[in-house]
């Protein structure tokens, strides 16, 4: 029998993982315009040959780091979707997942929110990576209350997202509580709407 002996070395991530993944914690952190090629390619531990061999540019970086947070954002629907029985506990659902993001400590806002207010040029790859995001959310969202029987689907969506972003940003600025809690009762008059 042969013997495997530990040698406690782990073998190291890829390089393009690596450097997607210092990406997205400096822009989340941070944001996309203060942090530089060089930082990431330092802290990523790669050389700038290894860095332009996957991202051609900065801006390739950042909607590759928007695609991985707008991945997140669908698996995690996708799972809420699998665990509600119905359109109203997917929704509920969802507005506690994001109660816990704008209390959460490491909350720094909305990644795309963030990284709109940067690139406002509608014909750039990263706003329209932005606005890709922001359609299917939206679709999505509007179809949930559209499946619950929600007389305006539309105006709810609007007064939903309306309620989230302002979340989002209110949390940022410092109020996270006063966030939370706002966000929970303007869902709530959402509901009730349904219901009356």
């Amino acid at each position: 029998m042969v013997e495997v002996q530990e040698t406690g070395v782990r073998p190291t991530t890829h390089a393009k993982v690596r450097i997607l993944a210092t990406a997205d914690r400096l822009f989340y952190t941070e944001g996309v315009h203060t942090v530089g090629v060089d930082r990431i390619i330092a802290e990523a531990h790669v050389t700038k040959a290894t860095f332009y061999k996957y991202y051609r540019s900065k801006d390739d970086l950042i909607v590759a780091y928007l695609r991985g947070r707008d991945a997140k954002v669908r698996d995690l629907l996708t799972a809420l979707d699998q665990r509600s029985d119905t359109p109203e506990q997917h929704l509920r659902a969802l507005v506690a997942e994001i109660s816990a993001e704008v209390t959460h400590a490491d909350f720094h806002g909305c990644p795309f929110i963030n990284a709109a207010a940067q690139f406002t040029d509608s014909r750039h790859p990263v706003h329209q990576t932005i606005v890709a995001h922001r359609e299917w959310y939206i679709t999505t969202v509007e179809n949930l209350f559209r499946g619950m029987g929600h007389p305006h689907p539309g105006d709810a969506v609007d007064d939903f997202f309306l309620a989230r972003d302002g979340a989002f940003s209110s949390a940022n600025l410092g109020d996270p509580v006063a966030a939370h809690s706002a966000l929970l009762r303007s869902f709530q008059r959402i509901l009730d709407q349904a219901a009356g």
